[in-house]
């Protein structure tokens, strides 16, 4: 019985651990994303994106972009890609899944400034 007691108190205990937001990959804004245009350099798209997620290996025609947020525990992560392709050296086409902001990670409660204790008015 003792452990059957200590078990459920471990496993009450174990949902009081605060787990940080798991981020991974660039941040893929819509509106940057639709600033990529056929016919950019990959200068030009570095400097829009940053630095692609998979660049290519052994070819530089595709460079793939990937967000991945995970914000609470049994929560589905919010995922995004934006694969770039290019030809000739100049953007070809751009594919996207992105459709919007991903999920905020902070509080939305309003936070004020406490009052110092010697204001002096």
């Amino acid at each position: 019985m003792r452990i059957i007691t200590l078990f459920v108190a471990l496993w009450a205990l174990g949902g009081c651990v605060y787990r940080m937001p798991i981020q991974q990959g660039n941040y893929l804004d819509p509106a940057t994303i639709d600033q990529v245009k056929v016919g950019m350099t990959h200068s030009q798209v570095h400097y829009l994106l940053g630095t692609p997620m998979v660049p290519g290996a052994f070819d530089d025609s595709r460079w793939d972009y990937d967000y991945y947020l995970k914000t609470r525990r049994l929560q589905t992560p919010f995922r995004s890609h934006v694969a770039v392709y290019f030809e000739n050296n100049l953007v070809a086409r751009v594919d996207s899944d992105v459709k919007g902001a991903p999920p905020s990670t902070f509080s939305s409660k309003d936070v004020a400034a406490p009052e110092p204790h010697n204001a002096r008015h």
